[in-house]
């Protein structure tokens, strides 16, 4: 019975680490296709994802995947607030996966946690354009955008990422890569 209930334990632990492996391509850039992808803004407009990048053009982006409803997108939230408070010059961007019909939770979330930084929402299914470029398959997903609107750091899944912490800095060294 022990020994059932180990083995169970370890596959669920064997999916769950599945589910957060890096993608084996990392991108640098965003297709046309991704950057069409529709989002909806806090006031019920409806833009584009190449739109709301190119109102940061020219700015290095923190760029946060996440939903009301994720528990890792929540107990990760402390250790994004301590980012911005070390970088407030950054533009954040919140891009949420909140479910279809569920306009209200998303706008909830915001207000309750006091996230701060600009955000949209999918309104769509999980998978859609943009997600699907970027293989998401697991939120949080934090990426860095640098001030040509290239990807500069390409997978997190903590916004304090030792890696992506490294690229933040670089960037802000040198923010014409």
């Amino acid at each position: 019975m022990k020994n059932t209930i180990l083995g169970i334990l370890f596959l669920a632990l064997l999916s769950i680490s599945k589910a957060q492996e890096v993608p084996t391509e990392v991108k640098t850039e965003f297709d046309e296709i991704s950057l069409s992808q529709t989002l909806q803004d806090l006031d019920g407009n409806q833009l584009s994802v190449g739109e709301v990048f190119k109102k940061n053009e020219g700015k290095i982006i923190l760029l946060d995947i996440w939903a009301s409803w994720c528990p890792d997108c929540i107990k990760g939230l402390p250790a994004l607030k301590e980012v911005q408070r070390q970088y407030p010059e950054l533009v954040y961007l919140f891009f949420s996966l909140d479910r279809i019909g569920k306009e209200e939770a998303w706008k909830n979330a915001i207000e309750k946690f006091e996230i701060q930084g600009e955000h949209y929402w999918f309104n769509t299914e999980w998978k859609n354009e943009f997600t699907n470029y970027i293989g998401l398959n697991w939120i949080p997903r934090y990426l860095l955008i640098d001030t040509e609107g290239k990807i500069a750091h390409y997978y997190a899944i903590h916004a304090d990422d030792p890696t992506m912490m490294e690229t933040l800095v670089e960037l802000m060294n040198n923010p014409k890569q």
